[in-house]
Formats: C-alpha cells, sequence, structure tokens
C-alpha cells in the first residue's frame, strides 16, 4: 500500500466512524403484526368459515376468545396459516378480579388460568385482561389490592408457559394514568406481566402516544381502534367508538413515532366496527395498512 492509497483509506475509516453515532441513534421502526380481534368478526359462518374470510382480507392472525373450543381453533388456525396473536379473557366483565366476593373472584381467577392455557395451545403470546373494575361498591382502593393479589395466584403460571398477561386499559374507572399503570405493571416483578394498549379507549381521556412513551417495553400488544371526541360530544361518549380509522382524534402518525421510539415488535390487533361482511374486513384490512405505513 502507497502512502496515498493509505491517506486515502484512513480518511474512508475516519468518515465511517463519524458516521456511526448517528447511525446507531436512528429509532427502530416499528413491526406490527396486523390482526383481528374475534369478537368483533360478524361474518357468519363455522369457526372455520370465519377464520378463512379473515386469512382473505388480508390479516396475519386472530385474538380468539378464551374458553372456546380449542380443538377447532387449532384446526381452523392451521388450515388457514393464521396465527393468534392474542387469547381476550372471556370471563373479567362478569367475574372480575375486584369483587368483593372471594368465589366471583376465584371464577374470575379460573377463566384466567383458562385463557391463559388457550394461549399456549394457540402459540398467543399473550392474555388479554381487564384487571378490576371500580364502582359504587368497590373502591379504587380495594380494586388495586385484590386485583394484585389474585393476578399473583396466577403468575407462576403465566412464567410456567410462557405467556404474558397483559392489563388492558378499558372504561373501568381503574388505572386511568400511564404512570400509574407503569407503577401497576412493574409491582407483580415479573416480566410475564405487561400492557395491553388499546389506543381508542385513551383518546376520551388522554393521548395514546403519550401511554406508549410512559409504558414502553412493557407493551406487550396494541388494540388498533378509533375514536371521535367530536361524536362523543355531540352523542354521548360510547357514539365516540364510531368513527371510521383515520378519521377519528387518534393521532396515527405521532403513536407510529412513539412506537418506534420504543421499538416495538408485536401484534396490532383490530377492534373496530365494520368487520361484519367480507368486504367490511378487506376494508378495515387496508385502512391498518394505510395506519402502519405512517
Amino acid at each position: 500500500m502507497n502512502r496515498r492509497t493509505f491517506l486515502q483509506s484512513g480518511a474512508a475509516s475516519i468518515a465511517v466512524a463519524a458516521a456511526l453515532p448517528s447511525l446507531q441513534a436512528a429509532p427502530t421502526r416499528r413491526r406490527i403484526r396486523k390482526g383481528i380481534m374475534w369478537g368483533t368478526v360478524g361474518v357468519q359462518g363455522s369457526v372455520m368459515q370465519r377464520m378463512q374470510a379473515v386469512k382473505e382480507a388480508g390479516y396475519e392472525g386472530v385474538e380468539p376468545m378464551g374458553g372456546m373450543n380449542q380443538d377447532e381453533v387449532v384446526k381452523a388456525l392451521e388450515a388457514t396459516g393464521l396465527k393468534a396473536g392474542s387469547v381476550c379473557c372471556h370471563t373479567h366483565w362478569a367475574k372480575p378480579l375486584s369483587d368483593p366476593n372471594p368465589a366471583v373472584r376465584e371464577a374470575g381467577l379460573e377463566g384466567l388460568r383458562m385463557s391463559l392455557r388457550d394461549a399456549k395451545r394457540y402459540g398467543a403470546p399473550a392474555v388479554l385482561l381487564v384487571p378490576a373494575v371500580v364502582n359504587a361498591q368497590v373502591s379504587y382502593a380495594d380494586a388495586y389490592r385484590r386485583s394484585q393479589e389474585e393476578i399473583k395466584k396466577v403468575v407462576p403460571l403465566a412464567e410456567e408457559l410462557g405467556v404474558r398477561i397483559a392489563i388492558e386499559n378499558v372504561w373501568n374507572n381503574f388505572l386511568l394514568s400511564p404512570l400509574e399503570a407503569a407503577r401497576y405493571v412493574d409491582e407483580f416483578q415479573s416480566p410475564q406481566v405487561g400492557w395491553h394498549l388499546d389506543c381508542g379507549n385513551i383518546i376520551h381521556y388522554g393521548w395514546a402516544q403519550h401511554w406508549v412513551q410512559a409504558l414502553g417495553k412493557r407493551i406487550a400488544t396494541l388494540h388498533i381502534k378509533e375514536y371521535s371526541r367530536a361524536k362523543a360530544d355531540k352523542q354521548g361518549k360510547w357514539a365516540g367508538f364510531d368513527a371510521e380509522f383515520l378519521k377519528g382524534d387518534n393521532d396515527w402518525p405521532a403513536i407510529m413515532k412513539a412506537l418506534d421510539d420504543i421499538a416495538y415488535d408485536g401484534w396490532g390487533i383490530a377492534e373496530q366496527p365494520g368487520a361484519g361482511s367480507p368486504e367490511g374486513l378487506r376494508k378495515l384490512s387496508t385502512e391498518m395498512d394505510q395506519i402502519f405505513a405512517l
């Protein structure tokens, strides 16, 4: 190597080294797998026929309910090539883990155990859980204490199965702040307890991107849902969910950027009106592609 070649090579090395910090600082683009919540799929037919409609509409997976016929679900998943992105616990509203009656809590806990075993059989990474319900009969403090006590009983099973318990933010008058949500999860001191972030449920009282920033790697799964504050103001808060994707108040570019910042790698599951027909399923699928491309 002559002197000129050496100097050119050295200059190139310095240029590459100078660029490394900026390359390393670049955020990792999020990877979101597209799924749909089973309870929203209104297409008529058997489990197999409904999953075929979901597959043909362009989804990668579904979120089955807990307590379904395992063999039937597995057969349909295998036949269609769909994956289970999550399992939704089927008892958490009717049998909340915050109920004053120990028998009710135990029934809810058994539903969670069943959902965890379902998730293991389906290959799903997490179970969606509404942890508690606060109302006139159940105080906030009691809901916090009872739900944690009950969930802790099941954490060893979740660890054994390798399935995460993913706490969802819903309109249950509980865990209303992302900082409190992070604290609630951290107090279990187990990586098997995380968060199922519903982007639409937040809009009535906050911004989804702020929750992404606060919860970070605690987020196990996403519900992709729209919400319109304008409709809620005019017709009542429940009417806010009657909004098409990209026509509500979710700031999807900001949400996607926040997900990039935490290098999110997981499922984005639609929980959205309009999935009652093959055409509706395809429309939602296309709109989700547009959101994920932002």
